[in-house]
């Protein structure tokens, strides 16, 4: 039931080389020993057996609603755990049709009106309990989400009292304007530490909610993310994966590979590379050190499923710019192998090979090839293996990224858990929608966006 890392194939010739990673391992210890003497609040979420019941007990309170689709609104770090779970956990996704044990789960990442006007006509929105997340209660794009949907059910219930009751709001446990909002108005809330940021929350309520709902594992969850934690604190420095992992991303980035393929096998891994994306991304793209030095350093990146994107990526990565990091996430044990009927004419050479195979051993040769093409061609592979696809390995490899995402942020000298380059995105967004306080940024955004009509263009 561990978690295994494979970094055989991420040191070919050309640099760095393994004896460059060894030689490094000294300065990857002092960032490890930086981690440990403080380390960071959501690493023991895996132990919050507090926030765990208060989402069981709020989920039992919603279970006794008629309704068949549970809504999470949200975006970034409040959705992507979210879907991150429910794709990797649930039967077919977020596409499942709801049971009388099972609602449908649907995570509203958008502010998109046409996408928004397709739900709303394609969902009896008085058979729904929406999840509003957001910590601050000030993102303007939940916000208006929640303005929207609020509406929308007032109306179909014709009442303020009935219309509450299909709102949870997890925010901020003290502060902030949806905190605001549920104790002056009455909605039913959880909490989301305020130690702890939108990216690293997943195993917050932000997520524990949606999956206690849902009828997924949350204690095995929490249990192998508590697992993953506790044995990387407990090893040596040699032996931490996570610092492994961290270690030779960075210096490939530093040795200009600066974009980082996570390439799972494995259609119920999508979601959770993409929560990895926003974690590596938002966590290691900075301008500036934390000495304040401006660096403009960070990787790039990317998001292949596998065996999917063999056909649509893999040519640019086998013989395209030297410039990536490959990271293969298998599946030891898929929960079917799916044998392989025999049909049709003997002797034609597509079918024959498929004779009394699987389609796990497919997978796995058709990972293991794409493997070796791109070692065949010098770029560097590494292999992250989940025994098998459940909630307890899930927390393994949420917990595993989360950790090496801190170790790089070491590694890099940046500070990982801020965002300044999303904020000013929000702050300009604020100033051309007129909200107070603002709109002294509006001068310098226009100019900013000022169009030379020379470079515009129709067809």
């Amino acid at each position: 039931m561990a978690l295994k890392l494979h970094l055989g194939g991420c040191f070919p010739a050309g640099g760095p080389s393994k004896e460059d990673f060894l030689s490094a391992a000294p300065r990857a210890a002092v960032v490890r020993d930086k981690h440990l003497a403080d380390v960071p609040f959501w690493q023991r979420l895996g132990g919050r057996t507090d926030l765990l019941e208060l989402c069981q007990n709020r989920s039992n309170q919603i279970r006794q609603e008629e309704f068949d689709t549970f809504v999470v609104l949200g975006i970034g770090g409040s959705a992507l755990g979210n879907s991150a779970l429910i794709e990797s956990l649930s039967p077919f996704g977020q596409e499942w049709a709801p049971t009388p044990d099972r609602p449908r789960i649907i995570v509203l990442d958008t502010i998109d009106p046409d996408w928004l006007k397709g739900f709303l006509d394609s969902v009896s929105i008085e058979r729904c309990h929406f999840n509003v997340i957001s910590k601050s209660g000030g993102t303007i794009e939940t916000a208006a989400q929640f303005l929207l949907f609020y509406d929308a059910v007032k109306r179909a219930f014709d009442s303020d009292d009935a219309a509450r009751a299909r709102f949870t709001l997890t925010t901020d446990p003290k502060a902030g304007h949806l905190r605001s909002v549920a104790q002056e108005c009455g909605f039913e809330t959880l909490p989301i530490p305020a130690e702890v940021g939108g990216r690293f929350s997943v195993l917050t309520p932000v997520g524990l909610l949606m999956a206690e709902v849902a009828g997924l594992d949350t204690e095995s969850l929490l249990a192998g993310a508590s697992k993953t934690a506790n044995s990387l604190e407990a090893c040596k420095p040699e032996s931490d994966a996570a610092l492994a992992w961290a270690l030779a991303h960075v210096l490939h980035l530093e040795a200009g590979r600066p974009i980082h393929v996570h390439f799972p096998y494995g259609h119920h891994l999508r979601s959770l590379a993409d929560w990895y994306l926003q974690l590596w991304a938002e966590s290691l793209g900075k301008r500036e050190d934390v000495k304040g030095d401006e660096v403009f350093v960070g990787p790039t990146p990317t998001r292949a499923v596998g065996p999917t994107d063999q056909h649509s990526q893999c040519q640019l990565y086998v013989e395209g710019p030297d410039d990536k990091v490959h990271t293969f996430v298998r599946v030891g044990e898929p929960s079917w192998s799916g044998n392989i009927p025999s049909a049709f004419v003997e002797g034609i050479p597509a079918f024959e090979a498929l004779k009394g195979r699987t389609l796990g051993e497919l997978m796995e040769a058709e990972r293991r090839g794409t493997e070796a093409a791109l070692r065949a061609a010098g770029r560097p592979c590494a292999v992250l293996e989940l025994c098998k696809l459940d909630a307890f390995h899930v927390g393994q490899y949420i917990m595993f990224c989360e950790i090496a995402t801190a170790y790089a942020g070491g590694l890099m000298r940046v500070n990982p858990y801020n965002q300044p380059g999303v904020e000013a995105g929000k702050v300009a967004a604020l100033a051309l929608m007129g909200v107070e306080g603002y709109q002294e940024h509006l001068g310098e955004i226009s100019a900013v966006l000022a169009e030379d009509e020379n470079m515009s263009f129709s067809c």
